[in-house]
């Protein structure tokens, strides 16, 4: 088996993501709208809360007390996706969750169409739909 990369470096061993870690201004009811949105079961721990990955294409997300204040721009943010045709209803269910709409981006590229939501505490998340590609 080959353990070097394109480069000659040594090969990366199989990378995952473990776990999103936001900070909150109140980690357990962050944790509590995340739960909603993903189906997950949150445990917690004095102020910090951790939800597991609900199912084996989901992702688990941990939450702890903000140290500092919130910063003005948002550096990163989740891209979440869901099938073809069931935007829509999704971004509806999320904004009865708690979510504010903030845009949608539904005609400038063919491959993709989005909508920008805020958690309850202001953290952007997009929800997007893919059309269905010939080979899927």
């Amino acid at each position: 088996m080959d353990t070097t990369s394109a480069l000659g470096d040594p090969a990366p061993a199989r990378i995952t993501l473990g776990a999103i870690n936001m900070e909150a201004q109140d980690p357990k009811r962050l944790a509590a709208f995340w739960a909603s949105v993903t189906t997950a079961v949150p445990s917690f721990n004095g102020d910090s809360a951790y939800l597991p990955a609900a199912g084996p294409d989901g992702f688990a997300m941990f939450f702890q007390p903000r140290t500092a204040p919130r910063p003005e721009h948002q550096a990163a943010h989740l891209d979440l996706t869901v099938d073809w045709g069931t935007r829509q209803a999704e971004v509806e269910r999320l904004l009865t969750l708690g979510a504010t709409h903030r845009w949608d981006v539904l005609d400038e590229f063919p491959h993709v169409r989005w909508t920008t939501l805020a958690d309850p505490e202001g953290n952007l998340f997009c929800v997007a739909e893919h059309p269905p590609t010939p080979d899927h």
